[in-house]
């Protein structure tokens, strides 16, 4: 049994709270009568919600992996017109949103879905989601700077969480290196950088837990396959 506003905001109609506001408004019928209850819950196998006399059903759960461009924000759309992540999205494809965020001057791997649970699972921070990222930044990357991203660094809302790092160049004009958090911050990754004196010059995720990038162009993406979507449903009951 679900609780009939999450049963319609699953089905495509709109946000749980909306969906509550549309039931109190006395638009919904299951099984032939007016519902306004915010407690009612409906079996989804067996019975018939109309919202406005039309059946609902709950949406076809969608899976993509995307290669956010730089120059396009993470978010469903832009009241300044810019380009959003839904934009290198099918337009046939139910209503999606994006997993988390990836900021508008970084590239790489982002999820889309429209399956609630399991971006709750991959953006709770008690989940602890490895997160890949080939970083770019001027000057050299120095043996302290490399202690202080695996010991955790200051920033102005606490200390991060250590990192792991890896080099792959590093010269006095500008150092690259794999750099995997498992926090969400809000550009945390450049503030890192930052912390330590040095501009990013560029930032690719290229990983996602188990998930890589790939071969993938920017502004491409790729269905998940099944298995890569129980995997990432795994992951929650693991930790």
């Amino acid at each position: 049994m679900e609780r009939l506003q999450k049963y319609m905001a699953h089905s495509g109609v709109a946000s749980r709270r909306r969906s509550e506001e549309i039931i109190a408004e006395g638009r919904v019928r299951v099984n032939g009568k007016v519902v306004t209850g915010m407690g009612f819950k409906v079996d989804p196998g067996t019975d018939k919600v109309e919202v406005d006399g039309k059946v609902i059903s709950p949406e076809q759960k969608v899976y993509y992996l995307l290669h956010k461009p730089v120059g396009c924000i993470s978010t469903t759309d832009d009241p300044r017109g810019r380009k959003t992540v839904l934009d290198y999205i099918p337009e046939s494809s139910p209503r999606v949103y994006p997993v988390g965020r990836l900021d508008y001057d970084t590239s790489g791997l982002l999820l889309i879905t429209n399956d609630g649970q399991l971006t709750n699972l991959l953006t709770h921070p008690a989940h602890e989601i490895d997160k890949t990222y080939m970083t770019e930044i001027e000057g050299k990357l120095t043996s302290r700077d490399r202690n202080r991203f695996c010991e955790g660094i200051e920033l102005e809302d606490g200390e991060t969480a250590p990192a792991e790092l890896e080099e792959i160049y590093v010269s006095d004009a500008k150092s690259i290196f794999l750099l995997t958090i498992h926090e969400g911050r809000n550009r945390q990754v450049r503030r890192m950088c930052g912390q330590l004196g040095h501009n990013v010059i560029s930032l690719k995720r290229i990983g996602l837990a188990f998930l890589k990038l790939g071969e993938l162009d920017e502004g491409e993406f790729r269905h998940l396959k099944e298995r890569e979507v129980q995997k990432l449903k795994q992951l929650g009951s693991e930790r």
